[in-house]
């Protein structure tokens, strides 16, 4: 069934599920209420279907993708129980192309983004469920709104009838202080507290390969994985 090399890729991934899982639920148990559950996205960019496929046996059937042009060129190859969210930069022309094969878009930086995913799935008779997505580290090469607009956002957000705003996502910068994730947490509880129509404060999507472990500690309940699944990034793709 498999050439030596892809038998061995086939282990490695089967190994490195169960290692994230582990840790995932080692987490729960040591910074969580118990109840708690946390969902893991295998991330998928510039990995072939056939790996990502993979990890979709193994248990892990939530997807992130990056990028507009590569999931499209994969979506089709992907198991059918796989659920798939948007979490890479979306431009607004870009939207026409996802809006009726993705389950949620994590990636709502703006009301003007907001109001393309509203108009179209206003088209295409369908809510989407969307995230904002919040610049923590106030990083220049990131997108995301400001953690001082964010409020507003939301505000403005929920007066669209064809998104659902569930909740929040964010990229904290490489090798932060934890009080980092604390802050972000804390807007997510304010959030949930103001309790305003038309929105589900209840994802905080945080954490990635380099530090799911310490965004488990500080509320998140997804994180989005793929180096820790799928090994180093094949850049050339």
């Amino acid at each position: 069934m498999f050439h030596d090399d892809a038998e061995q890729k086939y282990k490695i991934i089967i190994e490195n599920v169960k290692e994230v899982c582990y840790n995932v639920s080692e987490a729960i148990e040591k910074y969580r209420k118990s109840y708690e559950n946390v969902r893991i996205m295998a991330v998928t960019k510039t990995v072939a279907p056939e790996l990502v496929n993979i990890a979709v046996d193994e248990g892990i059937t939530l997807l992130g993708e990056n990028r507009v042009q590569e999931f499209l060129e994969k979506k089709d190859m992907y198991r059918k129980q796989a659920e798939v969210h948007f979490i890479g930069h979306l431009q607004t022309n870009k939207v026409k192309y996802i809006v009726n094969d993705v389950t949620m878009i994590q990636s709502v930086d703006s009301l003007k983004l907001a109001n393309e995913i509203n108009r179209l799935s206003a088209k295409n008779n369908k809510v989407m469920d969307v995230l904002v997505e919040i610049n923590i580290g106030d990083e220049l090469t990131k997108s995301g709104v400001d953690k001082h607009n964010v409020f507003s956002l939301v505000e403005q957000m929920s007066q669209l009838e064809n998104i659902k705003v569930k909740g929040l996502m964010t990229i904290p910068p490489p090798m932060c202080d934890e009080s980092v994730y604390d802050e972000m947490h804390k807007i997510f509880l304010e959030l949930k507290e103001k309790e305003l129509y038309n929105v589900d404060m209840d994802i905080l999507s945080m954490g990635m390969s380099g530090d799911y472990v310490t965004a488990i500690k500080h509320g998140s309940n997804l994180v989005r994985i793929g180096t820790k699944l799928f090994g180093a990034r094949n850049i050339r793709r």
